[in-house]
């Protein structure tokens, strides 16, 4: 064992299926163990990264007798000594206040969507649509137009019946021609996404695209979407262990937020703003973090 007094630490551990042998809550108490553990080796800070936060949906009471799971997760984390939070793209931004008197950095990964789109090259921004399944997406979707040069959003109204199951969509704005790209923050089972792309294109959409920050997946997503003849391509982030949808889904790309975890870790280790993170340059140092090469990151500070 190595000793860590006096440290900052930061604990990776996403909150999720592994896919494998972990489930959810079993990865929650691993979460929590880690840092009483660290705590109790007098650690100055224990900072849990968490890419993906689970039980994020259960914000609120949506029928009786049901626990907030969000917040009994968040009081949970507080109460083993977390220093901090680092997590990305909460499906709810209030979440941030279930975590009493401690500093949750919520990143933003459009900046690594954003240079996904510079690889694909598409012809003309100007037919280039961003799709915001809900209204609870649109700024999401804005965001992300913004950094990729795309200036036209619509948005999907849809009348949602229960968890998983959409009974109506309904589009409001013209696609006829253009390249869509659906943002979200996660996939679940897929049925919504094979819905509002089918919408898309009886509306005249030239390709579909799906984009979204964290891909659960739950069987049957991946046949969905590999049988989906709507959706040309899905791209999600690694804050989830991935493999095996990617052998089960030929229509799926993997992107990684490593720089964006690395710099905020920089950053609160240094203690720099967050405001900015992979937007602008660390202050305290000539190098991005997408400038440091295998050696240098050997000697990044504990």
């Amino acid at each position: 064992t190595e000793n860590v007094r006096g440290d900052d630490v930061f604990v990776f551990q996403p909150t999720c299926n592994n896919g494998t042998d972990l489930n959810v809550n079993q990865a929650v108490m691993e979460l929590l163990l880690l840092i009483h553990t660290l705590k109790l080796a007098s650690v100055r800070r224990v900072i849990a990264v968490i890419p993906h936060y689970g039980y994020a949906r259960q914000d609120r009471k949506h029928a009786s007798r049901v626990p907030i799971s969000a917040s009994a997760v968040a009081k949970m984390i507080t109460e083993m000594g977390a220093a901090g939070v680092v997590t990305v793209d909460l499906h709810c931004a209030q979440i941030q206040g279930f975590f009493h008197a401690c500093p949750v950095a919520d990143l933003n990964p459009s900046i690594e969507f954003a240079e996904y789109a510079k690889s694909k090259n598409f012809d003309d921004l100007e037919n280039v649509v961003v799709v915001a399944p809900d209204a609870g997406a649109v700024n999401r979707a804005r965001t992300l137009g913004d950094k990729i040069g795309a200036n036209r959003i619509v948005t999907i109204l849809k009348r949602r019946v229960e968890a998983n199951r959409v009974e109506s969509m309904q589009l409001v704005g013209d696609v006829k021609g253009c390249t869509c790209i659906i943002v979200d923050d996660m996939i679940d089972t897929g049925g919504t996404l094979v819905k509002a792309a089918e919408v898309l294109k009886q509306h005249g959409a030239k390709e579909v695209h799906a984009w979204a920050t964290h891909g659960i997946l739950t069987d049957p997503a991946c046949e969905r979407i590999s049988k989906c003849d709507a959706l040309k391509e899905v791209v999600v982030t690694d804050s989830m262990p991935q493999d095996i949808n990617l052998s089960k889904c030929p229509k799926l790309k993997i992107i990684s937020i490593a720089k964006l975890l690395a710099e905020a870790i920089y950053r609160l280790h240094n203690e720099e703003s967050m405001e900015h993170v992979r937007e602008t340059q660390a202050r305290d140092t000539n190098m991005m973090v997408d400038d440091f090469d295998d050696d240098e990151w050997k000697n990044f500070p504990k």
